[in-house]
């Protein structure tokens, strides 16, 4: 029946964008690598179709570009591009903390706290270890459940945007320090405790700190 194909294609098609937005955030596609529709049909064994529209999916979320006689490649963000990024994070953030600091907005021990706090320690474990794969994708998850709390999914969705572009650019460089934990940022526990207190300017002053980490680390890379 008609409506069965369509869930089963958009099923398809929502499967290939996930698995290539992983290739993708865990730097196995790397920035300005390039490939073809077929390419990836063929990788996967499926049509076309649902592959095409993945991609769309994907250069819609700023993750890839496409040039009409070219194909597809992996979006190539620069130093500057990144420290963009990081100042609208810090924007972003900034409101979220100021939502939340409504009262009755957050509950201490409330579901969606523990939810978040759960993340951040996952995001935490795996950044003290140095595991760039674990802690992409917790990190992520992290930031969405926090946003979350504001209560506006389109501030949820554009952070989200945003951290998985910076990711994006950062992987590459990260892979290539020899000792990892030195660059990852631990501190989601902290924000949580300080949220679970509603002490919002501790929590502002952690971020503001990571994001003064994350411009000092990006100045030292190469142009």
């Amino acid at each position: 029946m008609p409506a069965s194909g369509a869930v089963t294609r958009n099923t398809l098609r929502q499967q290939i964008a996930d698995a290539l937005r992983d290739e993708v955030l865990a730097g196995r596609m790397q920035p300005g690598e390039e490939f073809t529709v077929k390419q990836i049909a063929e990788q996967y064994g499926v049509s076309a179709t649902p592959v095409r529209e993945a991609l769309v999916d994907l250069c819609a979320q700023g993750l890839l570009d496409s040039d009409q006689h070219r194909g597809f490649r992996v979006r190539v963000f620069t130093v500057e591009d990144y420290k963009g990024m990081v100042e609208a994070r810090a924007l972003v953030v900034d409101g979220i903390f100021r939502r939340a600091a409504v009262p009755g907005a957050v509950e201490p021990h409330g579901p969606a706290l523990v939810s978040v706090r759960r993340r951040g320690e996952e995001a935490a474990r795996a950044a003290r270890g140095g595991d760039l794969n674990i802690l992409v994708g917790y990190d992520l998850r992290f930031w969405r459940e926090l946003c979350a709390l504001a209560g506006n999914t389109y501030i949820s969705e554009f952070l989200h945007r945003l951290r998985m572009q910076s990711w994006v650019f950062a992987v590459p460089y990260l892979r290539g320090h020899s000792e990892l934990s030195d660059w990852l940022w631990t501190g989601h526990g902290e924000v949580v405790s300080a949220l679970a207190l509603h002490d919002f300017e501790a929590a502002r002053v952690l971020i503001a700190a990571y994001n003064d980490e994350s411009l000092v680390w990006a100045e030292r890379l190469p142009r």
